[in-house]
């Protein structure tokens, strides 16, 4: 398996779209209420891209990952109700979401590994990142991979909840 995170492609929304339906279908089928609202959506995936702010898992040359990868941009972490870890620089993730085919083998970890360091290659020390109060394996994954939880931030009215992780600069 050789898996490569890079930024992705207008060329690349419907493979992306594919990943992001299975991941709403999962979500909904789990019972919970987040993506259940027509959001994502392709055009939020063509507006990731064409800000470069889009980025892919691949597994040779298949897509098998997707996620938003934003700087020092997120309005709604402005109101946490709570308090952040840092107030320097920051990496946002959001919309991460695995193919169904290749679930169960830790490759949503992989990605958040990635995305630390693409923080820490443009000299950035914190991620933060939000998730539904009932999706707990997302949750799982922030604890196993040291994020804090820092309270609650509201998108489209709903409560999140918050989490950020202190990077260490490489040596």
């Amino acid at each position: 398996m050789h898996y490569h995170f890079r930024k992705a492609e207008l060329s690349e929304i419907a493979p992306i779209w594919e990943i992001l339906q299975q991941a709403i279908q999962r979500r909904k089928e789990d019972g919970s209420t987040q993506w259940q609202d027509g959001y994502p959506n392709p055009e939020v995936v063509q507006k990731d891209i064409e800000k470069g702010e889009g980025f892919v898992l691949e597994d040779g040359d298949t897509i098998i990952g997707y996620s938003a990868v934003i700087i020092n941009y997120e309005p709604a972490y402005e109101n946490i109700e709570g308090k952040w870890l840092t107030n320097d620089d920051f990496v946002v993730m959001h919309r991460v979401a695995i193919s169904e085919k290749y679930l169960g083998k830790g490759l949503a970890k992989l990605m958040l590994k990635n995305i630390e360091d693409f923080a820490l290659s443009n000299n950035i020390y914190s991620v933060k990142a939000d998730t539904n109060f009932d999706n707990i394996a997302m949750m799982k994954i922030f604890e196993n991979l040291g994020y804090i939880y820092c309270g609650e931030v509201y998108f489209r009215g709903s409560p999140r909840k918050a989490f950020e992780k202190v990077l260490h600069k490489q040596n």
